[in-house]
């Protein structure tokens, strides 16, 4: 069996063997895989893809019948007002982290700060492990994906939550009753850090980064992007400048992988109105940065409209010490990895950019790589591989990556099917011919052998 791999997790399977027919109707089928799905207009945002291999569960509003979560990507939904429980069964090694991510579909009604979630990591006594998560909508109005982590993390500096055994997963939503009264669908993901190796590195000590943002990056040409619409399908991008196209109420997702000891200066920007006049409008374009365990690298940051608008984000550099800092955006730039990058365009822009707003994306990985700390197991989570690196110089996405393995590989099954078949047909003719050889001329043969072949030849 041959492994394609994304950024995160195995997702697609090529099987050796089947039949050359078989092979050569998947060649066939392979061809119109690209641009199969077509760009959303303004009036069918899409929205939020979860995972293919995504596993459905039902959390339960008690402990008692709370549902086990096993490492990997799940679905179910959360109501307003709804707490659900979902139970884990942790070593005393290894950390592990809880991301969510709420998505209800675009166009929903949402209240800023007050339409939310949290998520929290509790022992079996109901002591929380850390400090919870309650991310919430910041885009004047717009409905769009929010997310972040729970975490148990393990550590000299804590008390709570360092032996193994049950714990569980408490989801809780609240809002605005005047909001959208459906389920938001959520995505729980389940993420393990193995212990390093020797000692803990230390915090970063203040004053090792500037924290002043620089300039944003500049390039003669800018390079295509293909955001998706999620974490699972996000478009990879490397330092450059590239383009894209989003519609108002639209969210497009990015990844980037970032080494350890680097770190991202990006800007997200709009052009100038199409219809040649705009007035100032709030909360216009957001940008956001998550880390590979989907934690939030600070708040979503939603900045104006006014004929033109440019989000920012500099983050600090990849630091394994990074956790041990209060400041949230510092602290989520804590390991290796594909970084996301979630820009939204608020639906009122919608006079403005009625076909859709050309979107640029100044994407800068500063500094250079630096040895990380050493896993006591293999991580592809936690680390940046020269394969990322060239899927992000190129743009390819992991559905890409997936399509292109799957057609390399059943080219060549199909060339091996037509090679057996060939084979096969030749062998067939030599035996012919041998046989015919051995038989004597023609005229030799009674008229019935040349009409039904020699006897005994069933």
């Amino acid at each position: 069996m041959v492994t394609v791999r994304t950024a995160r997790r195995t997702v697609f399977h090529v099987k050796h063997g089947g039949r050359a027919a078989a092979a050569l109707t998947a060649l066939a089928a392979v061809a119109v895989l690209p641009g199969a799905v077509g760009v959303a207009s303004a009036a069918t945002v899409p929205g939020y893809r979860t995972a293919d291999d995504a596993t459905a569960v039902k959390g339960s509003p008690s402990r008692a019948d709370a549902p086990e979560l096993k490492p990997g990507l799940h679905t179910d939904t959360l109501r307003r007002g709804q707490q659900k429980y979902y139970a884990v069964t942790l070593d005393a090694t290894t950390n592990a982290y809880f991301s969510v991510v709420a998505a209800p579909r675009p166009g929903t009604k949402v209240e800023d700060y007050k339409d939310q979630f949290t998520v929290s990591v509790q022992d079996s006594s109901g002591q929380p492990c850390g400090t919870d998560a309650t991310p919430s909508f910041h885009g004047g109005g717009m409905a769009y994906p929010i997310a972040d982590y729970a975490t148990r993390r393990i550590g000299s500096d804590r008390t709570q939550c360092q032996k193994a055994g049950p714990y569980f997963v408490v989801l809780t939503r609240e809002g605005s009753v005047t909001s959208g009264p459906d389920a938001w669908p959520v995505e729980l993901d389940y993420l393990e850090e193995p212990p390093i190796k020797g000692s803990t590195p230390p915090r970063p000590q203040p004053g090792t980064w500037s924290t002043a943002t620089p300039p944003a990056r500049t390039a003669p040409t800018k390079r295509r992007a293909k955001g998706g619409t999620g974490f699972n399908d996000a478009g990879p991008v490397a330092t450059g400048v590239w383009k894209d196209r989003i519609e108002p109420g639209e969210t497009r997702f990015y990844r980037v992988p970032v080494d350890w000891g680097q770190q991202l200066n990006l800007s997200a920007e709009l052009p100038n109105s199409t219809t040649g006049t705009s007035r100032f409008l709030a909360n216009a374009l957001g940008l956001s940065v998550y880390n590979p365990a989907r934690g939030a690298v600070g708040n979503d940051s939603f900045v104006a409209y006014d004929n033109g608008a440019a989000a920012k984000k500099f983050t600090a550099p990849v630091d394994y010490g990074n956790r041990f800092n209060p400041t949230d955006a510092v602290s989520a730039m804590r390991f290796a990895g594909w970084y996301y990058l979630e820009v939204s365009l608020n639906p009122n822009t919608a006079p403005y950019f009625a076909k859709g707003a050309d979107l640029t994306l100044r994407v800068d990985v500063r500094q250079k790589p630096k040895p990380g700390p050493e896993y006591a197991s293999p991580t592809q989570d936690f680390s940046v591989t020269p394969d990322d690196r060239e899927a992000a110089r190129n743009g390819r996405s992991a559905q890409e990556d997936s399509a292109r393995s799957g057609t390399l590989m059943t080219v060549a099954y199909a060339g091996i099917g037509t090679g057996v078949v060939l084979l096969t047909g030749l062998g067939a003719w030599t035996l012919v011919a041998r046989r015919s050889a051995a038989a004597g001329p023609p005229a030799q043969r009674s008229l019935e052998e040349r009409q039904f072949g020699p006897p005994g030849g069933r």
